[in-house]
């Protein structure tokens, strides 16, 4: 018999078995929040404000503002790679922000609530 590996949640049940139900209870709720928004749409990181660059991966208020910073300093930004000079902002980074960015056109992202996704058993 195989044995199962352990996902986040069994981790995590483990840490707090001796606190009892209601911790369970609380770190299943924390699961199902933590990533239930999605972005969908684009950003035009050309036009985009703190608040729309803040809707793209990863990017929250101090990186929203080093992208404006670097827009106002540089100019407007050519290619999606240019983000690359930005700290914090690595190639994995990057792959993420992708799919939601474009250079020109109208900025169409908005935060959409997204169903929990559920993980299959290991089964056994």
């Amino acid at each position: 018999m195989r044995k199962r590996s352990k996902t986040g949640f069994d981790r995590l049940r483990g840490v707090f078995a001796p606190f009892g139900l209601g911790c369970v209870v609380l770190v299943l709720v924390a699961q199902v929040a933590l990533g239930a928004m999605a972005t969908v749409g684009v950003v035009n990181i050309n036009t985009a404000n703190a608040a729309e660059l803040q809707l793209l991966p990863g990017v929250g208020p101090a990186r929203a503002q080093a992208i404006l910073t670097a827009r106002k300093s540089q100019g407007v930004f050519k290619r999606i790679e240019d983000l690359a000079a930005i700290k914090g902002v690595g190639d994995s980074m990057l792959e993420k922000m992708r799919p939601h960015i474009i250079l020109k056109g109208r900025t169409t992202a908005r935060q959409e609530e997204r169903p929990p996704r559920l993980r299959p058993s290991g089964g056994g």
